[in-house]
């Protein structure tokens, strides 16, 4: 089973990309399962055909923890399973607790032993990547971390942000980094751009996106483009995508078995860059 995490800046396309990238390896013949880590609960909507689904933060309000694992785990397109942690009333408590309590349910109600997924894939809020946000990419939830950026400079500067949180996880037994996506806005230099930050952290690019307006019309019917657009251009980059997605996971997995405790791979020269731009202050 890969049990993937995909962060990136709030509003760089994590969640149609992940829903996407679900619906793309479904098609495949995989089974699996997105889990929304956001108070919002929107991950896994356009999955859903926009459709209302009971978030675990809501069913443990309503039936504690009595609530049944098929009202927190229900079907999407294709047989994608989802699940939206979603989190407190707006304004009271921490959003970070609803992944930590929607995490500890699914484990209790042993939901990956009932289900026997191919692929876990966490779609998670934002660029944090402390307390209950890095619950996904702790011992025993996902294994490898996947961040979505564009070429422009705050979405870069996220990157780094959560590639340096990762690895200090990972020297701590947690998952590692396993790639960079680009999500292309046709910046200045977006290429170039990428490409240093995947050397400053000392990894690879796994695939890019080019804009696309057909994306944002299958978003507004609230459908994944696989579904409402499955011939189009747009769906065969997701295709792509996907297929580069669960190859540099498989591989990552066989060189992690090979060598558990590898070095850092944030440079130092990373490091003074982005301490330079105001990271790590």
């Amino acid at each position: 089973m890969y049990k993937l995490a995909f962060y990136g800046k709030g509003g760089i396309g994590k969640s149609t990309t992940v829903s996407n990238v679900a619906a793309c390896l479904a098609e495949r013949g995989l089974r699996v399962m997105q889990i929304g880590c956001d108070p919002k609960a929107d991950s896994t909507i356009d999955l859903r055909g926009g459709a209302p689904k009971l978030s675990v933060m809501q069913l443990l309000r309503e039936k504690n923890r009595a609530a049944p694992l098929d009202e927190l785990v229900t079907t999407g397109y294709n047989g994608v399973l989802l699940v939206e942690a979603g989190g407190p009333t707006p304004g009271l408590g921490c959003a970070g607790r609803g992944i930590i309590a929607a995490l500890e349910l699914l484990d209790e109600k042993k939901a990956y032993e009932v289900y026997q997924p191919d692929v876990v894939l966490f779609d998670v809020l934002g660029d944090v990547v402390c307390g209950g946000f890095s619950m996904p990419i702790r011992e025993g939830y996902a294994d490898q971390v996947f961040i979505l950026t564009s070429g422009e400079a705050m979405s870069c500067h996220a990157a780094m942000n959560i590639a340096v949180a990762v690895d200090t996880f990972r020297q701590r037994g947690y998952a590692s980094l396993g790639g960079i996506i680009l999500n292309r806005r046709n910046v200045r230099d977006e290429d170039a751009r990428v490409a240093r930050l995947c050397e400053d952290t000392g990894t690879s690019l796994v695939g890019s996106l080019d804009f696309s307006e057909t994306v944002q019309d299958a978003d507004e019917m609230r459908k994944t483009v696989i579904e409402a657009f499955p011939d189009s251009a747009a769906a065969d980059m997701y295709r792509i995508l996907a297929g580069d997605l669960i190859a540099r996971a498989r591989v990552n997995a066989e060189a992690a078995a090979l060598d558990p405790d590898g070095d850092s791979y944030v440079t130092p020269a990373g490091i003074r860059r982005f301490r330079e731009e105001g990271g790590l202050a």
